[in-house]
């Protein structure tokens, strides 16, 4: 049930906004935003003393430079409460994540960060055509995670009906699908691929579904696979882009042109950098992206380093939108494999998997070290109608992707063909790597 390309605005004021006003409303508020870390945050304090930079040298936009960048270790040094800006008993919510060393990250809101990040996720959701006549089937996972939550809501912002299916169950999230009419659907794409997949060989065709539009994210995922995903339950599938740092889901979102996602940019800055010098990119190349918060007051950030991978885009949109568009994230400085020296990010393999019909949206990347060489194994499904007792069949389609792979990748990789649903299936972030180098096996 394609929508007809109609771009539904939540906020033309701010969304559509003349640039040269938009930069000074940054500038305003991002000099408020340094003057209240300074005064609130010892850690941040000193480092910004020892880069030699005082709020008062802040005084428009681009001196934001002048400031030094913030990143993830600094939350787990300063875990729990060292970055908060405001006092406990102005915070509300505390939002986090798991951290790959064991300890968490948290960062805490006020009711007006939570007032701020529920209409950037109002803006995500209209933007993907939902409204007040939608009843939308939140299947991110709820907690501490700002999936379920964020998404919870905007839809609520909206006035739509919110169904909190949180993640799981996938039977009782098609029944529900199916039998309450649910028209908007939100969750990663690696389970929204899942549901779709199961939805097909339970034979339910997509007219007997009243999906129109879906917000997918909290993962990297590529063109090929929104293709396969619109085809699977013919609806618009939808990018959104969020981190639990900056505010969750809602910080950057697709309008129907599906070119781009607008970022929220009265509320961020983005900037792209090179991972390696943190000097600042041109629009349109790749790097770094750096994000900024304009209004967050419980724990505001500072150029703080993402590790996404993707470009920037400055100009006005055909759907009237004025803020910049950040591309897809292609992949993370911190998930990047090299492989005999060169850069691979899974999502480059995934294109070239979801260009074969044979084959599913399902895999799995194995790095291991052989004779001190680097050796990929690319694990990926058949399709549920390919023969795979065909061993001739088998041999040319996994000669066919390995020849692709080369010539994409320019890297050489064994290419596994396995039967369908013998890849661990997730119903929250999908992981898609094992390195086994320096891992003594």
């Amino acid at each position: 049930m394609r929508q007809k390309k109609i771009h539904y605005i939540y906020n033309r004021e701010m969304e559509c906004m003349d640039f040269e006003e938009r930069r000074e409303l940054q500038g305003k508020r991002l000099r408020e935003t340094v003057e209240l870390e300074y005064n609130n945050v010892p850690a941040y304090r000193k480092r910004m003393d020892k880069a030699g930079v005082k709020p008062e040298d802040i005084k428009t936009i681009d001196d934001i430079v002048k400031l030094p960048f913030m990143q993830k270790t600094d939350l787990r040094d300063n875990f729990p409460y060292g970055l908060f800006a405001a006092p406990l008993k102005d915070m509300v919510r505390i939002q986090g994540s798991s951290g790959t060393t064991g300890k968490p990250i948290v960062t805490g809101y006020t009711k007006h960060d939570v007032d701020v990040w529920t209409e950037m996720v109002a803006r995500a959701i209209t933007a993907a055509g939902g409204g007040k006549d939608d009843i939308i089937q939140i299947a991110y996972g709820y907690g501490l995670f700002t999936g379920g939550l964020g998404a919870h809501q905007g839809a609520t912002k909206v006035g739509a009906i919110v169904l909190p299916m949180s993640s799981g169950n996938t039977q009782r999230q098609i029944t529900m699908l199916k039998e309450l009419g649910s028209t908007m659907l939100c969750c990663t794409p690696s389970y929204a691929t899942y549901l779709a997949e199961t939805i097909r060989e339970m034979g339910i065709k997509p007219e007997e579904l009243k999906l129109k539009s879906g917000c997918f994210g909290a993962e990297p995922w590529t063109e090929e696979m929104r293709q396969h995903l619109e085809e699977l339950l013919d609806f618009d599938a939808m990018d959104i882009y969020g981190l639990t740092e900056i505010g969750g889901p809602g910080v950057a979102f697709e309008c129907m042109e599906k070119n781009g996602m607008h970022i929220n940019e009265d509320h961020v800055i983005a900037e792209i950098i090179d991972p390696v010098t943190g000097e600042a990119l041109p629009d349109d190349t790749p790097g770094e992206l750096v994000f900024t918060t304009l209004t967050k007051t419980g724990t505001p950030m500072i150029r703080y380093r993402t590790h996404d991978i993707c470009t920037l885009h400055h100009g006005t949109c055909a759907c009237g939108r004025t803020t910049v568009k950040m591309s897809r994230i292609t992949g993370r400085t911190d998930d990047m494999l090299v492989i005999r020296g060169v850069n691979v990010f899974p999502s480059q393999i995934e294109g070239v998997l979801l260009g074969f019909e044979d084959v599913s949206a399902h895999y799995m990347l194995v790095v291991d070290r052989v004779n001190s060489q680097d050796k990929l194994t690319i694990r990926v499904e058949v399709s549920e109608d390919f023969e795979f007792n065909d061993t001739k069949a088998l041999e040319t389609l996994a000669a066919e992707i390995k020849a692709q792979i080369k010539q994409t990748l320019l890297i050489s990789a064994r290419v596994e063909l396995v039967p369908p649903k013998t890849i661990p299936r997730s119903e929250g972030k999908a992981k898609r790597i094992i390195d086994n180098r320096g891992t003594g096996f």
